[in-house]
């Protein structure tokens, strides 16, 4: 057996086990899930309501913060500036906090003794217990991994694309739109999908902002924490299903989506 070979043999095994160490537990919840249990959690109205808030929650705080955070990952990707790399240490830093911390330094910034809070009571919204609130908590831990992907999507496109549109009389907009947004497209729709699935996914941030109304991971904590385990499984198991499905219909919809070739050679009005 050839040196290739065995090295081969070793990454298939180790990859088999990783992979084993992923699916192993889902597909032991899904095994232990009673289908009588599944077809009553199906059926139950507040786990619908959950998981429908914690669909579209997740979605809008994406969609909304991704119209300041794309342009600040072309600008991280393009200019240099002294405290660039401190900034982008401050960008990674709610990864890295224990979402608890992360809950409880959102909840002195959006409560009603907080600058953000105290802004929105003028306008009669209590940020905390509301949908409003959940979505920034969302987006305070997964913004990162939207603005990661999309910088490093811009610093993939070819400079000389971008310069030679400039020289050519073309505003930085209309190259931004037209150039670097097509070309770093994919990757921004990759950070777009993960900054979904983190956000959708958050418990500890969004238990200390709202534990009412409930998302799905709070109503799954909630029911585990009050009945067991054997009645949080299938509340689980409906919000993987419902997620995964949501998750590959968007990867399946920025798939379809034409890509657009930029040619350098062309006149550019």
């Amino acid at each position: 057996m050839s040196r290739t070979s065995i090295f081969t043999w070793i990454v298939m095994i180790l990859s088999s086990l990783v992979l084993l160490f992923i699916l192993a537990p889902l597909a032991g919840m899904f095994i232990h899930t009673g289908g009588a249990e599944f077809l009553e959690t199906i059926k139950d109205k507040e786990v619908h309501q959950s998981v429908w808030l914690t669909l579209w929650v997740s979605f809008a705080a994406t969609l909304i913060f991704s119209i300041a955070a794309v342009p600040f990952a072309w600008l991280l990707a393009r200019k240099d500036f002294p405290v660039k790399n401190f900034v982008q240490g401050i960008i990674d830093l709610p990864i890295v906090l224990p979402h608890t911390a992360a809950g409880i330094a959102l909840l002195g910034f959006i409560s009603r003794d907080g600058f953000l809070g105290k802004t929105a009571s003028i306008f009669g919204l209590n940020l905390v217990n509301h949908p409003s609130g959940i979505a920034l908590a969302m987006a305070f831990v997964s913004v990162p991994f939207l603005i990661n992907a999309a910088r490093d999507g811009f610093a993939a496109v070819p400079e000389r694309l971008e310069k030679a549109a400039l020289n050519l009389g073309a505003s930085q907009t209309k190259v931004f739109f037209t150039i670097s947004l097509p070309l770093a497209w994919r990757s921004i729709i990759t950070g777009f999908v993960m900054m979904f699935a983190r956000g959708m996914s958050e418990f500890g941030a969004v238990v200390i902002i709202a534990y009412h109304p409930m998302i799905a991971p709070v109503l799954i904590y909630e029911r585990f924490s009050s009945y067991g385990l054997n009645y949080a499984r299938p509340a689980s198991v409906f919000f993987i299903l419902v997620a995964l499905l949501f998750l590959v219909g968007l990867r399946l919809l920025s798939s379809k989506r034409k890509e657009k070739y930029v040619n350098p050679d062309a006149q550019i009005d």
